[in-house]
């Protein structure tokens, strides 16, 4: 007789082998005092630091407000789907709002960035069955979902390298439906992409652009609209969240009216999935206008991110060098990625989580720091400091 049960514990053995068995983190956030949480884990307070709320927007007085006022005023859930109870008033503001805020002709919202790429990708198939897809090697793991559900003919470029995704492109004709997907900045990396020559080769071999722009938005251009934006490059669709620099949840797409009208009309995961609640599409749309007028939290998280990368070079640490805001640590073994980010968080009070397989290539572990407008000097010293520590004593 087959153990079932058994078959995940030898899974999650092999897992632990790996040195890649993951322990949450149990963390307790208090309005105002962001990016100090208190860990339970461990009983006491830390300084967390790798923390996809850029700016701190989860904890914007105007968000908080936005989000309580639709609660008393609509209720905690959406209704249903949106094709049945849940297209409500905020949801339709949020999505004019984005449209918007990139200049194209219409919005979609869906409950992730994840679902977002996922569903849009996916249903590409159905509208253009003979497009063929050509995406980035490092390109997340919900754009290559979405690129294996549609099931179409695909090609993986090298990172970055528009070299060889011309070399892709020039095996066919002009005529042939193509498809190319990209992200603007990429998360483990902190690297972004050729945008100019991605959309030069896109104009000269007849392809549509697809450009995931989840850790730009909110965060660079005019208002936070994105890289693309900042570029001035016309990109056909941008993917976005509302979930790391807008402090809520939820993804979207902004496209041309009819592009996103067939999305909404055909994906299935958009059609049967329950809507995002009132509350929370009031106050993503609280943190969008919010952020389209106030540039102080994008100023002052780059001057910190400045101040944290100095002194990360001023020690030595291994830096992946970019010139975004995410700092990456590599330390290119699970252990000692593991070690060090146990030792920042019981000896030190820091909180940077350890990145391993499969988010990132075996032998490419590291840690992903990401410091935000609220996080002080004498915070980014102790982080040095800590780091300078620990780094040493499992590296000799």
């Amino acid at each position: 007789m087959f153990n079932y049960d058994e078959a995940f514990a030898a899974a999650i053995e092999q897992v632990k082998l790996e040195k890649r068995y993951r322990i949450f983190t149990k963390l307790k956030y208090v309005t105002g005092k962001a990016p100090i949480a208190y860990a339970s884990n461990i009983q006491k307070e830390i300084t967390v630091w790798c923390s996809n709320d850029y700016l701190g927007m989860s904890q914007n007085p105007l968000v908080i407000e936005a989000c309580i006022d639709a609660v008393r005023s609509m209720g905690v859930g959406a209704g249903g789907t949106r094709n049945i109870s849940g297209t409500h008033e905020p949801i339709s503001q949020l999505e004019e709002e984005l449209a918007s805020l990139h200049n194209k002709e219409a919005a979609l919202v869906f409950t992730s960035g994840y679902v977002a790429n996922q569903a849009s990708l996916g249903t590409i198939a159905k509208i253009i069955p003979d497009c063929v897809v050509f995406s980035d090697e490092d390109n997340h793991a919900s754009i290559i979902h979405g690129i294996r559900e549609s099931r179409l003919n695909k090609h993986i470029f090298r990172h970055n390298d528009m070299e060889h995704l011309e070399e892709l492109l020039m095996k066919y004709d002009y005529a042939t439906p193509k498809l190319i997907v990209s992200e603007s900045i990429y998360s483990m990396t902190g690297s972004t992409v050729p945008m100019a020559r991605l959309r030069q080769l896109a104009e000269e071999h007849n392809a549509l652009t697809y450009v995931d722009e989840v850790h730009s938005v909110g965060m660079y251009g005019e208002g936070g609209s994105g890289i693309a934006s900042l570029l001035d490059e016309n990109i056909d669709i941008i993917q976005g969240t509302l979930a790391k620099a807008y402090g809520v949840i939820g993804g979207y797409i902004a496209a041309s009216k009819h592009i996103v009208d067939a999305i909404r009309s055909l994906a299935s995961s958009f059609i049967f999935t329950t809507s995002l609640p009132p509350s929370i599409a009031a106050a993503a749309l609280a943190s969008v206008r919010y952020l389209r007028q106030s540039n102080i939290e994008r100023q002052k998280l780059h001057a910190n991110v400045k101040l944290v990368k100095d002194g990360l070079r001023r020690i030595g640490a291994p830096l992946v060098e970019n010139d975004t805001h995410i700092v990456p640590l590599l330390i290119c073994d699970p252990e000692k990625a593991r070690n060090i980010q146990q030792s920042l968080l019981y000896d030190h009070s820091i909180y940077v989580q350890a990145i391993n397989y499969p988010t990132v290539p075996k032998g490419r572990e590291r840690l992903r720091i990401t410091p935000t407008p609220m996080h002080t000097k004498e915070m980014i010293e102790a982080l040095i400091e800590a780091v300078d520590k620990c780094y040493i004593h499992y590296n000799g």
